[in-house]
């Protein structure tokens, strides 16, 4: 049987253990860190005195108590650092960026989006692409050609929700 869970390694209590309690609390504690995580920054230094439950992404070629852990989470708790290695797919805000990092194929970056539409302030500004916008060709009255061309770009961003 496996004594830690496949993916964040949280600790399992097993059958005669002792001490269940201590099992059960530090797998809470990694449970607090990586549920909704948010990360002050990137660092390879810890801080001197951080408050217990912040979290910092450690950097590659970490020093001090975090030496050896790059690319972990570092969450500072009252009885010292608890660390966590990300799994595939793993989000954290980054306060610092003001970004959500994700890790990918072995590294933190920028989580990209998606999703079908863009809504700020419950107005969508941004939905479904429309078709290209042909660009004009041929006629011989310029003018004519030109705004026919100035409408579809109109109707285009009106479609894509950034013009009303």
């Amino acid at each position: 049987m496996d004594e830690t869970s496949p993916r964040f390694a949280l600790p399992f209590i097993l059958p005669g253990q002792a001490q269940k309690e201590h099992f059960h609390n530090e797998a809470l504690l990694r449970i607090d860190a990586i549920l909704s995580a948010a990360a002050e920054s990137v660092e390879a230094e810890p801080p001197a005195e951080p408050v217990p439950g912040a979290t910092w992404i450690v950097a590659p070629g970490a020093t001090g108590a975090w030496s050896g852990r790059g690319d972990q989470l570092a969450v500072a708790t009252q009885s010292g650092w608890r660390f966590i290695a990300p799994a595939d797919g793993f989000k954290v805000w980054n306060k610092a960026a003001a970004a959500e990092w994700r890790w990918a194929d072995g590294a933190w970056g920028a989580a990209a989006l998606g999703g079908s539409a863009l809504f700020i302030g419950g107005q969508k500004v941004v939905g479904e692409r429309a078709p290209a916008v042909p660009s004009p060709s041929g006629g011989t009255i310029i003018d004519a050609e030109a705004r026919a061309a100035l409408d579809q770009i109109i109707v285009a961003l009106m479609s894509h929700g950034l013009i009303e």
